[in-house]
């Protein structure tokens, strides 16, 4: 097919944009409007046009009352967040354990309890965490706390974002930020996948791993640069009926429509099968909703 030399013109252009592309700066990230919200989510430009930060403005409204059967774990990351925003030494926080526990919640009810304090939020996805660095530099000169949030954090073999993460926590050849600090959730407690030939530390593995034990510890060391575990337990009934219940009244259901409640909020997790805050909540929010029906 003979081309134009119109069109071998245009496809040198194309390609000296792309090597002009690869070694020009990429481009910083502008900084937002501070003022528009007390949270943000860190998003990435299409066409790798420049990151940013996304205020939120209709962030979660959780407070840390809301929050039941948590009593230890909550005390812990308030006092650690009490820390923070007076400028005191605290550390990074990993919250870990059974689904649907509070652990995200109880993050989002921190920058609501101490919002009025200086503390901000910025969610990153486990995708963007390669841009810590960019994220760390944007906030460090303001005067306010920043909580970066990680939500279900987990990883795979040779995931890019596990290397980012291990550097931001206690890494890199520079100092950490004074008014930033890393909180993430997971399902996982060492955030990668566990294998049975892990524990085989003195047999050869498949993959021919001379150094078994070090790829085990290689696993493990991401977690442990969290000075800080949480980890959270599966709900007793009682405990599960009880935080339906306080969700319900916080729907404007009486006592009396509360305890009738109770077996439909047995049935209701029975069939989910998980008996945890975050089903007591779904629970409360149908109950709830039908009750105009039913007495219309």
């Amino acid at each position: 097919m003979v081309t134009s030399p119109l069109d071998q013109f245009l496809r040198r252009a194309e390609g000296l944009l792309e090597r002009l592309e690869a070694v020009l700066p990429a481009a910083h990230a502008r900084e937002p409007d501070w003022k528009r919200s007390t949270a943000f989510r860190w998003r990435r430009r299409a066409g790798g046009a420049g990151n940013y930060l996304q205020p939120v403005l209709h962030a979660s409204t959780i407070n840390l009352d809301d929050l039941h059967h948590v009593a230890a774990q909550k005390r812990q990351i308030e006092q650690n967040t009490r820390q923070f925003v007076a400028r005191r030494p605290a550390n990074n926080v990993l919250l870990t354990g059974a689904r649907g526990t509070g652990k995200s919640s109880l993050i989002k009810a921190c920058l609501n309890g101490y919002a009025d304090q200086g503390l901000r939020l910025i969610e990153v996805d486990k995708a963007d965490l390669a841009d810590l660095p960019d994220i760390v530099d944007l906030v460090a000169g303001r005067p306010e706390r920043f909580v970066i949030f990680c939500d279900d954090l987990s990883f795979e073999e040779g995931e890019a974002g596990y290397k980012a993460l291990k550097v931001a926590l206690d890494g890199s050849i520079s100092a950490q930020s004074d008014n930033v600090l890393i909180y993430a959730t997971s399902n996982r407690r060492h955030l990668m996948p566990e294998k049975m030939s892990d524990n085989a530390s003195y047999q050869h593995g498949a993959d021919g791993d001379l150094h078994p034990g070090e790829t085990v510890e290689e696993k493990i060391s991401l977690s442990e640069r969290f000075g800080l575990w949480l980890s959270f337990y599966p709900f007793r009934q009682d405990d599960y009926l009880a935080i339906a219940g306080h969700w319900l009244a916080s729907f404007g259901c009486t006592p009396e429509q509360i305890a009738a409640a109770r077996p439909e909020a047995l049935q209701w997790a029975l069939q989910r099968g998980s008996r945890s805050g975050r089903v007591a909540w779904q629970f409360a929010k149908d109950y709830a909703g039908k009750l105009p029906d039913q007495a219309a």
